[in-house]
């Protein structure tokens, strides 16, 4: 028997703008709210899923330091440049964690600066 990861939950200063942003990079749909909390997830299928949901939590606390965990995406049905394309579209920008520029991934932060990387390969959809 083992554990899988069924949600993440990512602190936000405006759990709104989050929502939004991570429904259009994921196909995601709001699920739940709970409070200034919202739960985001696959359409469907919702929590406990193949796909984790993810939990925006309000805080007013500021972010200290880098972030111990960051989300990595792939694209599912176009090349790497064409998703990078849309993810900048979409309100990402291209974050520097001091890579090389040499990298097979690309580092974006969401609108609220919490890194995440652009892998290459394009995986299927679940």
């Amino acid at each position: 028997m083992a554990a899988r990861i069924t949600e993440l939950v990512l602190d936000a200063r405006d759990p709104e703008l989050l929502a939004r942003f991570w429904c259009e990079v994921l196909g995601y749909v709001e699920l739940e709210r709970d409070g200034d909390d919202i739960e985001i997830g696959p359409p469907g299928t919702g929590f406990g899923g193949p796909q984790p949901t993810i939990i925006l939590s309000r805080t007013d606390e500021p972010r200290a330091g880098k972030s111990r965990l960051h989300i990595d995406v792939n694209a599912t049905d176009r090349d790497q440049a064409q998703e990078l394309e849309r993810l900048l579209a979409a309100g990402a920008r291209p974050a520097d964690v001091g890579q090389t520029g040499n990298e097979s991934w690309h580092v974006l932060a969401d609108p609220e600066g919490n890194e995440f990387c652009l892998l290459r390969r394009r995986v299927p959809e679940v």
